[in-house]
């Protein structure tokens, strides 16, 4: 059985994964999902400012230690992909398998602010001008009420890589293409797919694909983990209630449009 641990993208908690833990779990997989520090609800502002990327990798890193995890899979959302980056680099090989979903896949030197496109800059600068070192989440008709302020240097710190991550032996990138007229991670796809050390998958949706589609996350997290005729309910399809899938997004770029920012 494998062993996932979760690591959310930016304003979010451990809460963003929690219609694919089931999922994971009900087949018989250890599970472990993260809410970053300076994210907590109990955390103060002194908390908040002092937390950066190192500080989220060593969230990870301990979370491995502590309950003694090897051969992990982490899967990391959005920002989330720049926290298993560092902490893949720094895990002294017990990472077997790193998930990008729809995430930041930086080479070293690179941040999440260098990754992001000029809309995602623009909501940083604005959502951290009142306390100048917590973002708030961008507004959304739809967003979740338990986002809550990101530290501003876990955005703006580079990450420093001795190229151990690189090693790790599966590495995935997952592409939402279902939001391509705003999407910072077409380029990313472009690279990754002429990296034969990469395997790119796609999936219709927009950024949050958790929410979108749980079962065909999990389908994604389970390929090869599970024996031959795994449940048929966690292939990728219409969710209960939900309709149909989405249909693929056309694969032309659009111009920039001012629409509101999905959570990282």
């Amino acid at each position: 059985m494998a062993t996932f641990v979760l690591v959310p993208g930016g304003w979010h908690g451990s809460w963003a994964f929690e219609a694919v833990v089931p999922l994971l779990e009900r087949v018989g997989h250890t599970v472990h999902t993260l809410t970053l520090t300076g994210l907590r609800p109990h955390d103060d502002p002194a908390t908040i400012a002092a937390a950066n990327l190192d500080t989220h990798a060593d969230d990870v890193l301990r979370l491995l230690e502590r309950a003694h995890l090897d051969d992990v899979t982490l899967v990391g959302h959005s920002y989330g992909g720049m926290v298993i980056t560092a902490a893949a680099d720094r895990a002294d090989g017990r990472v077997g398998r790193l998930v990008y979903l729809d995430a930041c896949v930086p080479r070293d030197g690179e941040s999440c602010w260098s990754l992001m496109n000029e809309g995602y800059r623009q909501s940083f600068a604005v959502g951290a001008a009142t306390t100048g070192y917590a973002v708030q989440p961008p507004w959304r008709p739809d967003g979740d009420p338990r986002r809550r302020p990101h530290p501003l240097a876990a955005f703006l710190q580079t990450v420093h890589l001795t190229g151990v991550h690189a090693g790790v032996p599966r590495r995935e990138f997952v592409y939402c293409s279902g939001w391509e007229d705003r999407t910072p991670f077409a380029e990313q796809r472009t690279r990754l797919l002429a990296d034969p050390g990469w395997t790119v998958h796609d999936l219709p949706t927009g950024h949050n694909p958790m929410r979108e589609a749980p079962r065909a996350v999990a389908a994604l997290l389970l390929d090869e983990a599970d024996e031959p005729g795994e449940d048929a309910a966690l292939a990728p399809g219409p969710l209960p209630g939900r309709g149909a899938a989405p249909a693929p997004a056309a694969r032309h770029p659009q111009p920039e449009r001012a629409r509101p920012v999905p959570g990282l």
